[in-house]
């Protein structure tokens, strides 16, 4: 696959930014995916609180998401807050981004030119957060990290990517389509959130 000038050009945006503020103006009014920007209400942006140590990446925005600019605050986010609550992390000192910063439409996964763009901008949230510990939450954002995987192969053990620790697990949606109780998919979340926090 050739490379997307597109892409290259989200990527020196971002890292012509300096800080934070300086980086989140160019991405709110990104504009390079079509149907996304077509479908979108507006750009999530992401969770980022000063000093965070410990960051959550998920996939895409969802419909509650992209109404509400935040990210992981529907269903899955509800579930995501009860799960840190219960293993002593405070939501409102983890950073939590998602690899694409818009919905798709319908909730589909993004196709793989809508990552590559959207790839500058999470890179650069990365170098300026500089998290310790990063917990992928599902395939795609365990791939956005590890490259060609399963979730089976990359679970329960850490990584180490560029100097940070990756603690890949499950995403909350999984254990909300398990039914009542979350099942197998979110013991297993509560525990990679529990070994995430010892980390």
């Amino acid at each position: 696959m050739k490379p997307d000038p597109v892409a290259a050009q989200v990527r020196a945006t971002a890292q012509a930014a300096g800080d934070w503020t300086a980086l989140v103006e160019p991405m709110r009014g990104c504009t390079v995916c079509p149907e996304l920007v077509a479908h979108r209400t507006q750009v999530v942006v992401d969770d980022a609180p000063a000093g965070a140590r410990l960051l959550l990446m998920g996939e895409a925005p969802g419909a509650t998401e992209d109404e509400t600019g935040r990210p992981f605050v529907g269903r899955s986010g509800q579930l995501l807050d009860r799960l840190l609550a219960d293993v002593g992390l405070d939501r409102h000192r983890v950073a939590v981004l998602n690899t694409a910063k818009c919905r798709p439409p319908g909730n589909r996964p993004p196709t793989r030119v809508e990552s590559g763009r959207c790839r500058g901008w999470t890179e650069r949230q990365l170098d300026l957060l500089q998290p310790s510990v990063v917990v992928p939450l599902g395939l795609s954002a365990t791939r956005w990290f590890l490259g060609p995987t399963t979730l089976t192969a990359a679970r329960g053990r850490v990584h180490e990517v560029g100097g940070r620790s990756v603690l890949p697990t499950y995403h909350p949606s999984a254990a909300l389509r398990w039914g009542p109780g979350g099942g197998e998919p979110e013991r297993l979340l509560r525990e990679d959130l529990a070994a995430a926090a010892a980390l």
